[in-house]
């Protein structure tokens, strides 16, 4: 009766493949479609950004039919053999499938047909994956679930791409015996993922929808669409309203929405294919446009992403995410010709119908230049969970940018850093963030994963460019209560002469208020404008006040007295991020206020900073209690007030002249801003006042006013 049983429900299921591959829209029909493919071929010999992107391709494809199908049984973590052949099939996948297409040698469908009949015969073996991440749920093919959604994502492409080149009954076993085990694994047996509003989620319905579209099977669309109980309470259709804000920020930071962005936006695209009536790119107000918009405004001029939360630092623009970003947006959403700039300096396309019409349009000199813009972007699915502002100063090739951070938590990659502060200028980092402890796939490094010093080092506060008090993290570094407040904006203003922005934070210490102010003003005096920082601290009892700044290059000037710890080094603290410093040097001003500056990419850096008689002042690196050598040696000074209730730090940053090692010539190194002194600040007014050439300015700020918040005379 049992093997009666087992045999009635293989035919049932060979029966719904059969209804299904003989009722399948035209294929290709996900980023290249049968329609314009005439167009795509004839465009190689026609635009040189689509010839030099199949140059990139080609090889790809080259590469895996030159070498035997290795389809290892899953093994190794991240960045282990079995890992990243995975990782290389499946880019092996989608490039065969490309290329097949484009040239239609069946060598490529046949590498392409004879790799996916051996994961076939093969995947419905393996167990969940020996080295399961502790973080994560399981994959099969990979430590974690997530990298299985992945695959999936690549190679249905490819999938996609060959489709006509597969016999029935090949497409029968490929489907019966890969993508249907595949597709209950991922939608049933990890029915939490599937279900989160997280990116993993996000990769998971994008997995199995864009394989219901290619298969024919509707129900597998409208679980990714709704999510698994198809009443919209998850999947694809909530994660576009709940994770990002109105204005298409990623509630997980830039570094995530670069990673998001690419399933987003595949499985739009194939809704857009399958199901145009749906208009999904206008859903939920266009913010997938938005998002890709705000994603490049999350950048600096040199291309990198802003590294605030747990993000890595070499990410760009130039990422594959992007570029499909780019290319989409361009080509399916808005014709905005300032993307067509974006893509130049990608360098490349995605050989699809977007990249032909992206290739074709920058051929025909439609692009105009990506213009970046001081802006307050809001998180919060409601825009209401404060943001990110950002100031700029300048042209592109040579562009101030400061960064405050004053956005919701960001769920579990976000860091305790709350009124962060990032600062860049001549095309580098200046005061910058520290980004993710890890080593991503470096198997001897925790295997790819995140280092346990993320945890105890880079998302604690001290890591970052904002007040810690009493060497404690913001929300004492418990996630849950920082998931559940946020700062708030006070103030933002974008004239070209003046650009203010302001916000609060009342909640990271209990009985605490905090407000930060960042101004760029253009002086006469000074070359660039002036980076003013203002950072207002109330409190009805004493505590020891912090401001870090991690600064790039290396210091050249410190006009006052300093003891250095030239024997011996001590952490500066226990606990929070502080068992992480060295304490190098501790210095004093007995004038009311001192200076510091650097050297970073042949220019000099003067921060000038308000002190009184107790003000500490601490050079310090990282590197303590790190027997691994996991963390990177940052320096950093630390403006250190040991017991105050209310508190006022004013520092003034100056970027000035510039050093010619070739020529051996020096102009301009030392800062110009002098006598910087308090003159008034009360619970709604700061004021303070310094000379620059014997000019006084006085700088006031009222906290209570929108219309008059801050005037610099």
């Amino acid at each position: 009766m049992r093997l009666f049983a087992i045999q009635v429900r293989e035919f049932l299921v060979i029966f719904l493949l059969l209804f299904s591959v003989t009722t399948f829209s035209q294929h290709p029909s996900i980023m290249i479609t049968q329609k314009n493919l005439p167009g795509i071929i004839h465009g190689f010999t026609q635009y040189s950004l689509l010839k030099k992107s199949l140059e990139q391709v080609k090889p790809i494809a080259d590469e895996a039919i030159a070498n035997p199908i290795n389809v290892p049984v899953p093994k190794d973590g991240g960045g282990g053999f079995t890992h990243e052949q995975h990782k290389k099939n499946y880019q092996y996948i989608l490039a065969c499938g490309t290329v097949y297409q484009i040239t239609k040698e069946k060598k490529y469908a046949q590498f392409v047909k004879d790799i996916l009949l051996n994961y076939a015969s093969q995947y419905e073996q393996w167990p969940l994956h020996p080295q399961k991440k502790p973080s994560n749920p399981a994959g099969k093919i990979f430590w974690q679930n997530l990298n299985d959604c992945v695959w999936q994502v690549y190679v249905i492409q490819g999938y996609d791409l060959v489709y006509d080149y597969l016999t029935l009954q090949e497409r029968i076993t490929i489907e019966q015996h890969l993508f249907i085990p595949v597709v209950r694994f991922l939608m049933e047996e990890n029915k939490e993922t599937f279900n989160r509003i997280h990116n993993h989620g996000t990769w998971a319905v994008a997995a199995v929808g864009i394989t219901g579209y290619v298969m024919n099977q509707k129900d597998w669309v409208e679980k990714a669409l709704k999510g698994s109980r198809k009443d919209g309470t998850s999947g694809f259709l909530a994660q576009l309203s709940q994770l990002f804000s109105p204005d298409g920020y990623y509630t997980e930071g830039p570094y995530y929405q670069r990673y998001a962005l690419l399933p987003f936006l595949l499985f739009a695209k194939a809704i857009d294919q399958y199901d145009p009536q749906f208009k999904i790119f206008e859903y939920s107000n266009g913010v997938l446009k938005k998002a890709i918009h705000t994603a490049l405004q999350l950048t600096y001029t040199n291309g990198a992403f802003f590294p605030v939360n747990d993000a890595l630092k070499d990410k760009t623009f130039e990422s594959e995410e992007l570029v499909y970003g780019v290319d989409i947006a361009y080509a399916d959403i808005s014709t905005d010709a300032d993307l067509l700039d974006v893509a130049q300096k990608q360098n490349r396309v995605i050989i699809s119908d977007a990249g032909f019409k992206v290739a074709k349009d920058i051929a025909a000199g439609k692009s105009k230049t990506f213009v970046y813009k001081s802006l307050w972007i809001k998180d919060g699915n409601q825009g209401d969970e404060g943001g990110l502002g950002i100031l700029r100063a300048g042209e592109n090739k040579d562009q101030q940018c400061v960064l405050l951070k004053a956005s919701a938590q960001g769920m579990g990659h976000g860091h305790f850093d709350r009124l962060n502060l990032l600062y860049y200028d001549h095309g580098v980092e200046i005061f910058s963030d520290y980004g993710s402890a890890r080593f991503l796939n470096i198997e001897t490094k925790s295997g790819g994963e995140y280092l346990p010093e993320n945890k105890t080092w880079a998302k604690q506060t001290v890591a970052h460019n904002t007040v810690v008090v009493d060497q404690a993290s913001h929300f004492a570094g418990d996630l849950n209560k920082a998931q559940a407040a946020h700062p708030q904006l006070i103030y933002f203003n974008s004239r070209k002469d003046l650009q203010v922005i302001s916000a609060e934070e009342k909640n990271a210490y209990k009985g605490i208020g905090m407000t930060r102010t960042i101004a760029l003003v253009n002086l006469k005096e000074l070359e660039k404008p002036l980076l003013i920082d203002i950072f207002k601290i109330r409190s009805d009892s004493e505590h020891q006040y912090d401001l870090p700044y991690w600064y790039q290059g290396h210091i050249t000037n410190t006009p006052f007295h300093m003891q250095s710890n030239v024997k011996r080094l001590e952490p500066l603290g226990k606990d929070y991020g502080y068992q992480h410093i060295w304490l190098n040097a501790v210095g004093k001003s007995s004038t009311g206020n001192a200076s510091i500056t650097f050297l970073q990419n042949n220019r000099f850096y003067t921060a000038t900073f308000l002190t009184d008689s107790s003000t500490q002042i601490e050079f310090v690196m990282v590197g303590a209690n790190d027997p691994n050598f996991n963390l990177r040696n940052e320096k950093g000074f630390i403006l250190s007030q040991p017991k105050a209730k209310d508190h006022l730090f004013i520092s003034l940053i100056e970027s000035h002249g510039n050093t010619n090692p070739t020529a051996e010539t020096t102009v301009d190194f030392k800062g110009k801003v002098q006598g910087l002194k308090l003159v008034t600040d009360s619970e709604d007014i700061s004021c303070f006042q310094f000379l620059i050439d014997n000019k006084n300015y006085t700088v006031t700020i009222n906290y209570k006013s929108a219309q008059a918040f801050i005037s610099v005379k």
